[in-house]
């Protein structure tokens, strides 16, 4: 009886789904055969990438949002990798900027032009090089501008500087097995992972330690998934011995027991968990399922309720999750997916139904909005910072992106000096590159004065052209 009075005071006990109406589809897509379970689609509020079967080599398709409908043959995709792509990411504080990582062993980073390709990419901006084995997983670190993270199937971990192209931390005696995914903490403090030796390890990636670890997180054979909440605990989908597919929630400063396991059904689909901090949802697809089950986290027994499931004919080869800033704000929409299908790419909307049709403000806490709250060098110095958040009141207007430089690193710099004499020939140079940064410092600031007067302007042009539309209407 608890639970059901638990969860029916949960203002998500009605969040419904609905796929959008045919023409509002991306058709005529090849989705990428690989026999790999990352979830082949990534998106963002201006595009949608694909990860497409490519003769040759490895590709992925963008496409700006409004692009629906038939996609041509021809339409140009990004296609510098040599091996088929596994694994593709949206930088979270660059919206043109992604990362893609594959069977050739390299990550590359790309720079996506703002109004989406005309021509096929080849070029990435940087080249990640030190895997020695195909590269499965891709990541953003949520806070620090340019860290990203990969995982290979050589079991390291390595952490990148994009800005230098650098590997900076390189996790690789701390997995003797397959790693199925990786998952950065709210802050990008902590990694979880969860291997092929069915353990769930939390690591501290710059003191390269693990923190906490358990074994037969969940007993199957098959593979699992790990992800950090908001709160720190870690929510793990995986299979019992009987291959029943199981979810559980853990503490990882006690890993013994867990919080709460629920076994679900006799299904041999990965579940891939996408979940969003300011709602505590937890949102299920499984791969080769035709159906997508959410939950809501609680503090309260039996902590991870069952909401609903959507069910559609199709099965699902790979899924999109729209970060919040991407949704519709005015349609009480609390997330949208990307549902791949063989030849297309489905949106599916998840609302709540509410009459009003003023911000509903309990539906969108602030959440997590597209500036770094860190540089790379200040993370791996060892600072931490939750992520900027923005408001959603007036919905979020994408703003202008830096285009993403890199400074390769001159190795000859970091040579000793072999006398004195060379370093009072430097003593000038130093002063000038302080009153260089000083000087790059005070752009920065006039260049984000300008970005906060130009806001103002577009809010207040909207603002006028909606006054102007009212005024029309009272005069008509």
């Amino acid at each position: 009886d608890t639970m059901r009075r638990v969860v029916r005071q949960s203002k998500f006990r009605h969040v419904f789904g609905q796929a959008v109406k045919n023409d509002q589809c991306y058709d005529d897509i090849r989705v990428s055969r690989v026999t790999w379970d990352s979830s082949f689609c990534a998106v963002n509020p201006r595009f949608v990438a694909i990860i497409v079967d490519a003769s040759g080599g490895g590709a992925f398709l963008v496409l700006p949002l409004h692009k629906t409908g038939r996609i041509d043959k021809s339409y140009p995709t990004v296609c510098g990798h040599t091996g088929p792509v596994l694994d593709i990411d949206w930088c979270p504080h660059n919206d043109q900027v992604i990362a893609s990582g594959s069977e050739d062993c390299t990550v590359m980073v790309w720079q996506i032009p703002e109004n989406g390709l005309t021509l096929s990419l080849t070029e990435p901006v940087v080249v990640l090089e030190g895997h020695s084995k195909r590269v499965g997983i891709v990541s953003w670190h949520p806070t620090a501008r340019n860290v990203l993270l990969s995982a290979g199937c050589d079991n390291a971990i390595i952490i990148w500087n994009v800005g230098t192209g650098e590997a900076l931390i390189n996790l690789d005696d701390m997995h003797v097995d397959m790693i199925y995914n990786v998952s950065w903490n709210r802050n990008g403090s902590l990694i979880c992972t969860a291997s092929k030796d069915k353990k769930v390890r939390v690591i501290d990636p710059r003191k390269q330690e693990i923190v906490a670890e358990k074994e037969k997180t969940h007993e199957g054979a098959r593979p699992m998934r790990a992800i950090f909440l908001a709160d720190g605990n870690i929510f793990t989908t995986g299979f019992s011995r009987m291959s029943e597919r199981q979810l559980a929630l853990w503490n990882p400063k006690n890993m013994e027991e867990p919080i709460a396991l629920h076994e679900m059904d006799t299904s041999n689909g990965v579940l891939l968990p996408f979940y969003d901090p300011d709602t505590n949802i937890i949102y299920l697809c499984g791969k080769g399922d035709s159906s997508i089950r959410y939950f809501e986290i609680t503090d309260e027994s039996p902590y991870v309720h069952y909401l609903n499931t959507f069910s559609s004919k199709e099965p699902q080869r790979g899924m999109g999750f729209m970060p919040k800033r991407g949704l519709d704000v005015n349609k009480c929409e609390i997330a949208r997916f990307f549902k791949l299908h063989e030849r297309k790419c489905e949106p599916i909307i998840m609302t709540v139904p509410r009459k009003s049709d003023l911000f509903q403000d309990d539906l969108y806490p602030d959440t997590a909005g597209p500036e770094a709250a860190l540089e790379a060098e200040e993370w791996f110095e060892g600072k931490n910072a939750d992520p900027l958040l923005i408001s959603l009141k007036h919905g979020y207007i994408p703003g202008k992106n830096r285009d993403l430089k890199v400074v390769k690193k001159n190795i000859l710099d970091n040579k000793p000096a072999a006398n004195k004499k060379s370093d009072l020939i430097n003593a000038p140079k130093k002063a000038s590159d302080a009153s260089n940064t000083q000087n790059e410092a005070k752009l920065d600031e006039i260049l984000k004065e300008l970005k906060s007067i130009k806001d103002t302007i577009t809010n207040q042009d909207e603002r006028i052209s909606k006054l102007e539309q009212q005024m029309a209407k009272i005069a008509d």
